[in-house]
């Protein structure tokens, strides 16, 4: 899947900044790609982008029109059709990462026939995959993967392929949920791809490459968490990593939406992922630690990276409050 930019990110009447997530990601980390924010009445949030209408983003060469906010369902809400039409008439294509599909509205798909753009619909991938080879392929890759769900996979592998491009490093970064997809532009939502065909949507994702270029594959799921684990078991054996990053998030008491589970320690996760990421890469080792550590301060962040560091023999960092260049220097 294939994203036209410059963007303008639609984030309607949101009050709350986690229900922008698809918007503010894109703004925090390619806001060369968005032209601005449109919004309506009754909207208390901002992506911080400048705020026009979808004539005056049409006018200076908006060419995606993307539905920025996320809900409980990923309901499509029929009060948002007006302003999908006229961006449509408008001249831009649509881009939405919820759940309900643009093109089963017909009033949306008669209208993009009829102007000659596209509904693209992230969560719901066109592409036709094989099953997995297991078959080694050239150039090196590196995977984010998580003691749960929603911590920090995403965000570091996006601060991972910002401080390798400093370093000079030939690096991608490849996404495979909806928000990562509209930041690179392309990429796979693999959680939306039959389960026999997981392990080959991530061969297919990351292909072979020169010998010194790295793919840096956003992690999703936990292998440790009952509902999705196998996701996470997917992308392990089709991205065939030569590196693991394990991604943790503090002070969090259960799996994320599963209060009777416990979340398993960073040992037990390094563990589990190098066991089933061996399956297609015998090499494989683990590169370093990325912690969320938003929950304290900044001081007490580091100096629990510093104790973690220490346990494992591994750069540990929070990556957005001190970046992924530690890892990246031990990695290379």
């Amino acid at each position: 899947m294939h994203i036209a930019s410059p963007y303008l990110l639609f984030i309607g009447d949101a009050t709350d900044q986690f229900a922008i997530k698809m918007a503010r990601g894109v703004a925090d980390w390619r806001p060369e790609l968005c032209i601005g924010e449109y919004s309506i009445d009754g909207c208390t949030v901002t992506t911080g982008l400048e705020k026009l209408d979808i004539r005056q983003a049409a006018t200076r060469g908006a060419k995606s029109f993307v539905l920025g906010f996320a809900n409980s369902g990923g309901v499509l809400d029929k009060k948002w059709l007006p302003y999908i039409l006229e961006a449509l008439d408008n001249g831009m294509d649509i881009v939405s990462g919820l759940h309900d599909k643009l093109s089963d509205f017909p009033e949306v798909a008669a209208k993009a026939k009829a102007v000659n753009r596209q509904l693209l619909d992230i969560r719901h991938p066109k592409a036709e995959f094989i099953t997995g080879t297991g078959v080694k392929r050239s150039g090196k890759r590196l995977l984010t993967v998580g003691t749960d769900c929603s911590v920090g996979k995403m965000y570091t592998s996006l601060s991972l392929e910002k401080s390798m491009k400093k370093a000079g490093i030939d690096v991608d970064f490849r996404a495979t949920g909806q928000c990562g997809i509209l930041i690179a532009g392309t990429g796979v939502a693999i959680d939306c791809v039959i389960s026999d065909f997981l392990s080959g949507a991530s061969e297919s994702l990351s292909p072979d490459n020169s010998e010194d270029h790295w793919d840096i594959i956003e992690g999703q799921g936990s292998l440790s968490h009952p509902a999705f684990a196998g996701v996470s078991l997917g992308l392990l054996h089709g991205s065939q990593p030569d590196a693991l990053v394990i991604c943790h998030d503090l002070n969090r008491d259960h799996m994320r939406g599963l209060p009777q589970s416990q979340v398993p320690s960073i040992e037990e996760t390094i563990k589990l992922n190098l066991e089933a990421a061996k399956l297609t890469n015998p090499n494989v080792r683990v590169a370093g630690i990325a912690v969320n550590t938003s929950s304290v301060s900044v001081e007490e962040g580091k100096t629990i990276c510093a104790r973690l560091s220490e346990q494992f023999s591994l750069p540990c960092v929070d990556p957005v409050r001190d970046s992924a260049d530690s890892i990246v220097a031990a990695l290379v």
